[in-house]
């Protein structure tokens, strides 16, 4: 049976950018446009993945990360930072948020895929 991959990000195009690479890779892929709309998609069917931007309005990947790892049912899930924030400290602090990759935009699709194939177990 095939990951599922909640693909996070308030531009359309990266979103549809990161669910096609994904789809083609053979992952079921479902999308969100904001943090809040992921945490409400996250507790309705709780994805294998998600990849997330970082800088988004209200609540921001990191609070989203932050949040899912609280969640006993959620803190398990593999977050993947997928951002434009490519500085070694923001990836730092990433990680200390409990990101589990992370992607500099702009990526490739190998970069994106084998990110998401690190983290599936």
């Amino acid at each position: 049976m095939a990951k599922s991959v909640l693909v996070v990000d308030d531009m359309d195009s990266q979103r549809q950018l990161m669910s096609n690479f994904l789809v083609r890779a053979g992952y079921d892929v479902t999308t969100a446009e904001s943090g809040a709309d992921a945490l409400e998609k996250v507790k309705a069917n709780k994805p294998d993945i998600v990849v997330t931007d970082l800088v988004m309005p209200e609540v921001t990947g990191l609070e989203l990360c932050r949040e899912l790892k609280r969640e006993p049912a959620t803190a398990e899930i593999p977050v993947i930072a997928c951002t434009t924030k490519d500085r070694k400290v923001d990836q730092n602090w990433a990680k200390k948020q409990g990101v589990s990759a992370y992607v500099t935009k702009p990526f490739t699709e190998e970069q994106l895929i084998s990110a998401v194939q690190s983290v599936a177990a």
